[in-house]
């Protein structure tokens, strides 16, 4: 049983990670890192479906939490996994609760990591219905 949460989108992998990207940007967070294990799978003569982390955050959310509970730097900056399982493709990270509950924070310490749910869905959901003519 996994602690993840699990959104599905309704793009391919490849437009899922740029939305996602895009969505990171226009909230102010920085993106870190990307690790694309699909790629270094292929590097060591191995394969496997798309699967790609992405590392990102903002300092002043971070920060803050950091100086509440130095062992939550473990945790952060926060994570997307953004993978094909068969047809689909899978957007999966922690909640921010469960960094509260694992280091002794109160919900509003960990309340500005809840952009998180919002870049998910807003990358993930699909696009408007054409309107008519």
């Amino acid at each position: 049983m996994s602690d993840l949460e699990t959104r599905i989108s309704s793009y391919g992998h490849a437009e899922t990670v740029r939305r996602l990207e895009q969505e990171i940007g226009s909230r102010g967070a920085t993106i870190y890192g990307r690790v694309d294990h699909a790629a270094n799978a292929v590097s060591a003569g191995l394969e496997m479906p798309p699967t790609m982390v992405l590392i990102f955050g903002n300092p002043r959310g971070g920060t803050l939490i950091m100086q509440s509970a130095p062992a939550a730097a473990y945790d952060l900056p926060l994570r997307l996994l953004i993978r094909e399982a068969g047809p689909e493709v899978l957007v999966e990270y922690r909640r921010p609760e469960l960094l509260a509950a694992a280091f002794g924070l109160a919900a509003e310490a960990v309340a500005p990591l809840h952009v998180i749910d919002d870049i998910v869905l807003a990358a993930t959901a699909p696009p408007p219905p054409a309107g008519r003519d």
